[in-house]
């Protein structure tokens, strides 16, 4: 991808293999997923009625299948929560899904360029592409990626699909709506959710290994006291400054912190040594993730649960490594 590099530390697996293996894997969610699209599209009757669509990564295609229901048939290409998205290679089944898809929604950002490249190559004046980093109005040097953990984000992005799906089918407009105003509700359990945190523990300082939620802790009031540069080193593949390592472990050391949150879906050497000193100096730790832990959870349940797990660590030092 050309903003961030495919990562290669000590004692990982080697930059190759592991693409390949990752890209296998994602291969086949994708097309479990398109062929679990067509299963429910038969159930229904009419599979040629449903609107084909595409979410780059599962937690949008997740919200696309919110709003348009029984109306729409989503394959998700990012879907498997045990590999690094940031690593991810396209392939010529990929290419077909996303060209045959009447509606996209991807991230922007660098995070998911490969959609683009897909969709020059495969040009169509109907294909309506929602792309957040647009959508948000977002300048291209925006250092997070990780829009889908910031609270307003998913309502704009459901706004947006309500709106493309209602062009798309007309006579199911109302039913769009109607499941729009229903997601938005859904919501508010986890904006109040953050607000207390934020009015019971403001100002909690925590560690990060990248900045996966870091929009969500910025929401919640918490004081993220790894330097930017170690997330953005670490998120981009690149081997941080010693000095920054260390001050990353004082942390721990020095109980300047309550809670370390690390990218669960990425972890190497250095994220393991972290993690080691954060249990030997008493710190609870949180995994986060990329793309939706799945089965179990929808877009709403996976930010609840997040939320919770910060909650567990900060008021009863429990360690919440895996959703």
């Amino acid at each position: 991808m050309a903003r961030w590099p495919r990562r290669s530390r000590t004692g990982a697996t080697s930059v190759g293999g592991r693409a390949r293996g990752m890209a296998a894997a994602l291969l086949a969610v994708a097309l479990l997923a398109a062929a679990c699209a067509t299963s429910d599209a038969s159930k229904t009757g009419d599979t040629g009625s449903r609107i084909v669509a595409v979410g780059a990564e599962n937690e949008y295609g997740n919200v696309i299948s919110q709003i348009g229901g029984p109306y729409v048939s989503v394959t998700s290409i990012m879907s498997n929560p045990n590999t690094d998205p940031h690593t991810f290679e396209s392939s010529p089944s990929v290419a077909e899904v996303v060209s045959s898809a009447q509606l996209v929604v991807q991230n922007g950002l660098g995070y998911d360029t490969f959609m683009n490249r897909i969709e020059a190559a495969s040009p169509d004046p109907a294909r309506r592409v929602i792309d957040v980093q647009d959508l948000l109005h977002l300048p291209s040097d925006t250092p997070n990626p990780h829009l889908w953990y910031k609270p307003t984000t998913m309502p704009a992005v459901a706004r947006a699909i309500a709106t493309d799906l209602s062009s798309l089918d007309p006579a199911h407009r109302s039913y769009f709506m109607d499941e729009l105003e229903r997601f938005d509700q859904s919501l508010v359990p986890w904006d109040q959710a953050i607000a207390a945190l934020k009015a019971d523990f403001p100002g909690t300082p925590v560690a990060v290994t990248e900045p996966v939620a870091d929009y969500m802790l910025a929401a919640a009031g918490a004081d993220i006291r790894t330097p930017w540069v170690l997330q953005a080193d670490i998120m981009n593949g690149v081997d941080p400054p010693p000095q920054d390592v260390t001050a990353e472990q004082q942390l721990f050391s020095r109980h300047q912190v309550k809670v370390f949150l690390y990218n669960q879906q990425v972890t190497d050497s250095l994220t393991a040594s972290f993690l080691a000193t954060a249990k030997q100096d008493g710190i609870p730790v949180v995994g986060v993730y990329e793309t939706m832990p799945t089965p179990g959870y929808d877009y709403q349940s996976w930010m609840m649960a997040e939320v919770h797990a910060l909650r567990d660590a900060i008021v009863y030092h429990v360690s919440t490594q895996r959703l």
